[in-house]
Order: C-alpha cells, then sequence, then structure tokens
C-alpha cells in the first residue's frame, strides 16, 4: 500500500494506492499537509512507502517531519524513471510533468502520446512511441488569464471561470468569458492537430483540475483522468521500489 504526495501552488492532494487501485483521495491546505499524513497513515496502517511531488512551497522541515513518520521517496530530476530525457534542461523539468510522462509510459506503452495538464498552467508533453521524452510547452491557465486581464488593466473585473454561450460577448463580462475560454480550447485544439499532423496514432490525455470542465467542449478526441497524476506518482515510486 503507498501513499502519494502531490503538492501544488495552493493545496495538497493525498492519496491512498493499492495494487495500483486508488482506495483515497483528499485535497487538502499546504499548512495542514503533516496532520492529514499522521490521519491517513493511522486508518490505514498498511501503507509500507510514500512518494512526494512538489512545485509549490514546501518547507524542508515538513519534508524531514515526514521522513520520520514513513518511507518517504522525494520525486526530483535525480529519481529513476522509466523513459529517456530529451528535455535540454532535465534539473529545470517540473515534477508534475514528469509524474504526467510516467503515467503515459505506464498505462500507453509503445504510442505517441500528448499529455495536457489544464491547472494553474496548461502543460503539453509529448513522449514517443519508442519512449522517448522530447518537451512541450507551457502556457497560462485560465485562472491566470482571468487575473492577469485583472491585473494588469485599470479597469476589467476579476471573474470566476464561466462557459461562455456565445464566441460573441455582449457585455464585457460575457467578453472576458469568450476570450478566455474559447482562447484555451482553440489552442489546445490547435496544438492537438499540429501534434497529429506529425505523429500518427496520437493519444491525447487530458488532466488536471480544470479536465472536466474543458473535455466536453474540445473537438479533439481525447482521454480525460483528473487522477493521471497521482497514478504517475504511484508508478514511480513502484518504479524505484523494484
Amino acid at each position: 500500500m503507498n501513499l502519494i504526495i502531490d503538492v501544488g501552488n495552493t493545496n495538497v492532494k493525498l492519496a491512498v494506492f493499492q495494487e495500483g487501485t486508488l482506495l483515497c483521495k483528499k485535497i487538502v491546505k499546504i499548512e495542514d499537509l503533516i496532520i492529514n499524513v499522521k490521519k491517513i497513515l493511522k486508518e490505514f496502517q498498511e501503507i509500507e512507502k510514500s512518494i512526494i511531488s512538489s512545485v509549490g512551497k514546501l518547507d524542508e522541515k515538513d519534508v524531514l517531519e515526514l521522513e520520520k513518520v514513513t518511507k518517504l521517496t522525494v520525486l526530483s530530476s535525480k529519481t529513476k524513471l522509466p523513459f529517456r530525457n530529451l528535455y535540454k534542461t532535465p534539473k529545470t523539468l517540473g515534477v508534475d510533468r514528469i509524474a504526467l510522462v510516467c503515467a503515459s509510459v505506464h498505462q500507453y506503452s509503445k504510442n505517441n502520446v500528448l499529455i495536457i495538464d489544464a491547472g494553474t498552467c496548461i502543460t503539453f508533453d509529448f513522449i514517443t512511441e519508442k519512449n522517448n521524452y522530447l518537451g512541450g510547452a507551457i502556457s497560462p491557465g485560465i485562472k491566470l488569464r482571468y487575473y492577469a486581464l485583472n491585473n494588469l488593466t485599470a479597469n476589467l473585473p476579476l471573474l470566476e471561470k464561466k462557459m461562455p454561450k456565445n464566441i460573441i460577448g455582449k457585455s464585457t463580462e460575457d467578453a472576458i468569458h469568450s476570450g478566455v475560454i474559447n482562447g484555451v480550447l482553440n489552442e489546445i485544439d490547435g496544438i492537438v492537430q499540429k501534434y497529429g499532423d506529425k505523429y500518427e496514432d496520437l493519444t491525447v490525455i487530458l488532466t488536471g483540475g480544470d479536465a472536466d470542465f474543458l473535455s466536453k467542449r474540445l473537438k479533439s478526441s481525447i482521454f480525460a483522468n483528473s487522477n493521471f497524476l497521482l497514478e504517475g506518482l504511484n508508478f514511480i515510486l513502484e518504479f524505484n521500489s523494484k
């Protein structure tokens, strides 16, 4: 039984896996990480090992505290990975992106796979059928786009995401929703099309916090999986335990 800890920019996802099956998932605040990990370890006493992936501001003392209560693997660029990393700056490759690529290796081996993570940022990661990770792209996510319009202009309001009913915004709010959401949808569809033109038999995975919000409006054929990163972290932990 494995404990998976995914530290984001605001929240932490905690998950328990047994033989590849997700048994439990919780989302907690970063400041409540330790107390919730201890609760899970008490509830699932069969947990043997854990892995942590952090793209947020995780205090070193929290890592040290976790190492006291569980057999912990800290994911980094030095971790043994099940693919050939051809990224020119491997030390700057986000651990979240590493985990997503590992999930694709585990679930879609010998396929050309494009993984799209629609979260704070929208990341695109591509791995070939020959197990070579080539890289991808990083773009502002939905929340960042709304925030930029409000923060970098004098009069535009800060809005919560909303699927526009019409391409033509007949008010300022409607125009913002149309610009942000249709911009994201067309960006994703356009990039998928470019990869599909270059690589045959392309498998596209959509994950992240905005995956469900976007998936039904995309023209591209995709597999939506909100737990893809957690599954990748679990696979890395098993891969490094052999």
